[in-house]
């Protein structure tokens, strides 16, 4: 495991190895002068600003829905828990798409915070709720036996066991934060990664975007550092019977109206707003805008390439998850860190990285199936670890041990035992990976076969001609296909929890 983990991390290492070499061939004075400039200072206040804007709200949020929907009488909580995963099937684009369309003045800081919020919140309520499932209620029986009330347990008892949930829902939702594109061109808020597509699609190749590239690796080591000193080495599995019951539910009392008022103003931003704004441009462009063999193909094209890079993915992420369970170190964090910050690359660096070494050194390869799937197992690579470590947390190591015991050889005991208990995580790992690949837009277009036209670059085309009516179609569909995978992300993160 520890080979495989290290020879992935390597891979993952290719495009910053590109960046590196970029920079040695462009020469310090000439990094220097682009790297300390007034504009970089200014999109690394943009980002920064982001970071820490929309994060903590997205915890804030996910912590209230997830207690609200798993832990309290909350009517509809089923209905509420669905809907707070059903967002993540609206692409980050298509949500910026929706709102810039019904208010066409919404741009700046204080946009790209609520759109990122809405966007982007279920990847931390997922874990959170998957968390609140299967905490012991026996721990909050002892603190309320000592006298603790009500918010005390909650704060000293329930919240530090969902650290693990909230460190990895974070780390995504930063990750995600510094690579999108889309989302903040339509809003016209400036961040590193709107900068460098700026600069390739006017240099192609040229050293400041590269910088820029730089620039934004050195802000994922901080979010790294940032999760690693938050998250801790603490133990999250249980051995024993433990309490072998659900907590009961909290009864809401009079706050029940206002609490259904959390779940219900989130959906009408995150859902309601897209439906309505797609719903109007359907409605203004009519059957003509329903071009049935251009859609068909698209979406063809789309759900292969979301499914077999999802699954290649998945299994790539499998080594590095183990081992940042079972042998956690400072060589582990070293090549965690790895495969993360290629997460927090934009498509454009990471696809241009892969065409310089396609054509330089493996021309067969170039705008070939296999690179383009390549690509996207790097890129979403964090979403399948995170998945697969929160899963694998939760399978105690003891069996691992008693299956080795028994006689069978490491790998069947790994096999026979955490493997297959981390199904769930992997499944919904396959399912995140799945949304992001029929979101990706710009390695699509550097890297995909020739002919190749997905439902997000057919969207993109579109709305980059203000052809907002024939957009609205794809956005449909991109929403139609991504349900089903958001639903077994969803009944995926109920399985983990035994349910």
């Amino acid at each position: 495991m520890a080979i495989a983990a290290v020879a992935v991390s390597l891979l993952a290492m290719l495009p910053m190895a590109f960046i590196i070499w970029v920079a040695f061939q462009t020469g310090w004075d000439t990094v220097y002068r682009l790297v300390f400039r007034p504009r970089v200072g200014e999109l690394l206040a943009n980002t920064v600003l982001l970071v820490l804007c929309t994060v903590p709200l997205g915890i804030v949020l996910s912590v209230a829905l997830a207690w609200l929907t798993e832990r309290s009488d909350l009517p509809g909580a089923r209905l509420w828990a669905w809907l707070s995963v059903a967002p993540l099937a609206v692409p980050a684009f298509v949500h910026s798409y929706s709102w810039i369309t019904l208010i066409p003045g919404l741009h700046g800081l204080k946009a790209g915070v609520l759109i990122s919020v809405i966007a982007y919140f279920p990847f931390l309520y997922l874990p959170i709720a998957a968390a609140l499932r299967r905490l012991d209620p026996a721990l909050e029986d002892a603190a309320a036996s000592l006298g603790l009330g009500p918010w005390r347990i909650f704060f000293r008892v329930v919240l530090p066991q969902l650290r693990l949930a909230i460190c990895g829902g974070s780390l995504l939702v930063g990750l995600h934060l510094l690579a999108e594109y889309g989302l903040y061109v339509f809003i016209r808020f400036d961040t590193f990664t709107t900068a460098i597509v700026d600069q390739f699609q006017s240099t192609f190749n040229g050293p400041a975007a590269n910088m820029l590239a730089g620039v934004l690796i050195l802000c994922c080591f901080v979010l790294l550092g940032i999760e690693v000193l938050v998250r801790g080495e603490e133990r999250y599995a249980r051995v024993g019977s433990g309490a072998a019951r659900q907590s009961p539910p909290v009864r809401l009392g009079r706050t029940t109206l206002p609490c259904l008022l959390v779940p219900a103003f989130t959906a009408l931003l995150s859902l309601g707003v897209p439906a309505l704004t797609i719903g109007r441009w359907l409605v203004a462009g009519g059957a003509s805008v329903w071009r049935l063999d251009e859609i068909g193909l698209a979406l063809e094209q789309t759900l292969f390439l979301a499914v077999a890079g999802a699954v290649l993915a998945t299994l790539a992420a499998i080594p590095m998850a183990w081992l940042s369970i079972r042998a956690p170190g400072p060589a582990q964090r070293l090549l965690e860190g790895f495969n993360y910050m290629v997460g927090s690359l934009p498509g454009v660096v990471v696809a241009l990285a892969l065409v310089t070494i396609t054509v330089r050194v493996l021309l067969p390869l170039y705008q070939t199936l296999a690179t383009i799937l390549f690509a996207y197992a790097l890129m979403f690579l964090p979403r399948a670890i995170i998945s697969l470590r929160a899963s694998i947390a939760q399978a105690p190591v003891e069996l691992e041990r008693a299956a080795a015991n028994l006689g069978r050889s490491p790998l069947n005991a790994l096999w026979a035992t955490t493997i297959r208990l981390s199904a769930p995580g992997a499944a919904a790992g396959i399912a995140l990976v799945g949304l992001g690949i029929m979101n990706e837009l710009t390695a699509t277009q550097m890297l995909a076969p020739n002919g190749t036209r997905t439902l997000a670059l057919a969207f993109w085309a579109y709305s980059g001609e203000i052809d907002y009516a024939a957009a609205a179609p794809y956005a449909l569909i991109m929403v139609g296909a991504s349900l089903p995978l958001t639903w077994l992300l969803y009944v995926q993160s109920k399985r983990m929890a035994g349910r």
